[in-house]
């Protein structure tokens, strides 16, 4: 039975490696016994070089052992189920409503908690205010034109903790296709206990952003208010370190 591929190669290569050495004895000249004597221990030297060079190819290669991601960083999971996204807006007739889909990350690069970054992505066309002619009106292109740009976000580009449970994330807010520089004013609870809530809220106004049109027979203020309230949980990683 043969044995693996490599190991045939090595039969041939000892065989070609001999007849070369027997080609290259005169037979007439070189003494019988000093000639096999040498001959047999220049060809288990050739042997054992070639049973290393070939064990090394075959062997696997062993990869130097990484440290896990995130190791030395805080790794937090947001948990929808228990979190939402609402938004308010001061009418002649109450407009008060929430968004039905998105998705928020909490990245933190190191353990101090003024190194987090926040992003929250809301399907624009998910908002839901109890009301079809509301929902609709919000969804057209005199506010959120979800059609043409079906994503609200925000990205945080800075943290300040302005006290011993407030955190103000400043970033990049974006509704319409249109960015500005916007502010989410949070209070923490369950600061130390790995799990936690942040709640807080965001006052934009809605013609900054090109929604200057209303709805008929419904006087509308333009300040909005956006209240997003997270809870999570830190599933890895050492604790945040918040300044005291």
């Amino acid at each position: 039975m043969r044995g693996p591929r490599g190991y045939s190669v090595l039969e041939g290569i000892i065989t070609d490696a001999t007849a070369a050495l027997a080609k290259d004895r005169p037979a007439q000249i070189l003494k019988p016994q000093l000639t096999t004597k040498r001959d047999g221990i220049r060809l288990r030297r050739m042997r054992l070089a070639i049973l290393c060079l070939l064990a090394s190819s075959l062997s696997p290669s062993v990869a130097p052992e990484q440290a896990p991601a995130g190791s030395g960083v805080p790794v937090i999971k947001i948990t929808k189920e228990d979190s939402s996204i609402k938004f308010h807006v001061k009418a002649s007739v109450p407009i008060d409503g929430t968004f039905d889909q998105w998705d928020a990350t909490a990245t933190m690069t190191s353990p101090d908690v003024e190194t987090g970054v926040l992003d929250i992505k809301i399907q624009a066309a998910s908002v839901n205010t109890g009301s079809g002619m509301k929902d609709g009106k919000l969804k057209s292109k005199d506010f959120f034109d979800a059609e043409h740009d079906p994503l609200i976000t925000f990205h945080s580009t800075k943290i300040v903790q302005t006290g011993p449970n407030t955190l103000d994330y400043v970033g990049d807010f974006t509704i319409r296709g249109v960015s500005k520089p916007e502010k989410l004013t949070f209070t923490l609870t369950g600061k130390g206990t790995g799990s936690g809530e942040i709640k807080g809220t965001m006052a934009f106004d809605r013609k900054d952003y090109g929604m200057n049109k209303g709805i008929p027979l419904v006087k509308i203020a333009d300040r909005v208010e956006v209240i997003v309230d997270l809870k999570g949980k830190r599933v890895s990683g050492p604790p945040i370190v918040f300044k005291q």
